[in-house]
């Protein structure tokens, strides 16, 4: 049988299990949300007939499955610089630096990391599509650090997986307006879509989807903190809006209110100095530091860190001389 062709039959063990759930069970490699979509895609058939993703399982039903080719990429390759710090057959580690889009999309068609991933790696994983191949997950634009991209479909089926059950370990550094009130914590705050701007995220009482950020104070100098940060889960900027939830924003985020409407936190005196902190610092003060995962091929754990990038670590010194 061709490696992308699969049949099952549901014995006892399995009778009355949505088909979805099953399947993300029986191949570990593929994430829920892709079986789903080869489901909708008829890639998925169940005694020869479509059926829907909750669709609950029959003893002696027969199940086909179909890995679809993927789909070539029409994206050009741009001979963009970037930084790999890893590469090998199965993945690619790069730190990425702010301001760099991390796939094409409406109003970015070129210089994105996915155009330069394709000038510099010999193949990526098509599983995600025409437009983001070997992404495995994202960054915002203006977040800078490290991200994991597949190089073919079992690294990326593979990671996916371990994003779902959460053990790919990320760890961020973020400076903050203001002194937080305890050294240590989990923020603990559902996520969803803002109603008045779809495009923002906001901490919902009554719905969104849970989103948990644990966080340690490395240092803090009066006005503003240094912050080391790892994600439970993992949520459209997650990080961004649970520190606006905590009163406590990165340092120069412009979506999340991080910038000037903070300044009356400190004196009068100081505020024209942090002003023009802002003006070298028109990003979010985010960083994705370290990252740490089993690899697709070695089944071993490896880890993988940055170092802060420049904007930041200026940012630093001057912040620090503000609280003198």
């Amino acid at each position: 049988m061709h490696d992308r062709q699969k049949k099952i039959i549901i014995d006892h063990s399995d009778v009355a299990q949505r088909l979805d759930v099953f399947l993300t069970r029986h191949f570990p490699g593929f994430t829920r949300s892709y079986l789903q979509n080869l489901i909708t895609r008829e890639y998925v058939r169940v005694n020869d007939r479509k059926v829907k993703a909750g669709y609950r399982l029959h003893l002696n039903d027969k199940i086909d499955l179909e890995i679809p080719e993927p789909t070539p990429s029409h994206i050009e390759p741009e001979n963009i610089p970037i930084d790999i710090i890893y590469q090998d057959s199965d993945i690619v580690i790069v730190n990425k630096a702010p301001g760099m889009v991390v796939h094409p999309g409406a109003g970015n068609k070129s210089k994105t990391l996915v155009n330069a991933l394709l000038y510099h790696c010999d193949s990526l994983s098509g599983i995600n599509g025409i437009l983001r191949p070997g992404i495995v997950h994202r960054l915002d634009k203006d977040t800078s650090g490290l991200l994991v991209v597949a190089k073919n479909d079992y690294s990326h089926n593979y990671l996916s997986a371990q994003f779902a059950t959460r053990d790919i370990t990320r760890t961020y550094y973020a400076i903050v307006w203001g002194v937080l009130n305890q050294q240590s914590g989990e923020i603990m705050a559902n996520i969803d879509r803002s109603h008045r701007d779809r495009k923002l995220m906001t901490v919902s009482k009554n719905g969104g989807r849970q989103a948990i950020t644990n966080f340690t104070v490395i240092e803090e100098w009066r006005y503003f903190t240094l912050l080391r940060l790892t994600l439970n889960t993992g949520r459209t900027h997650q990080i961004r809006v649970h520190l606006k939830h905590l009163n406590h924003p990165v340092f120069g985020d412009p979506t999340y209110n991080g910038r000037l409407a903070q300044l009356n936190r400190i004196p009068q005196r100081k505020q024209q100095q942090v002003k023009q902190i802002l003006k070298m610092m028109p990003r979010q003060a985010l960083h994705a530091k370290t990252l740490s995962f089993i690899h697709p091929l070695s089944k071993k754990r490896v880890s993988f860190d940055s170092d802060l990038p420049g904007d930041m670590q200026y940012t630093l010194v001057e912040l620090k001389m503000v609280g003198e």
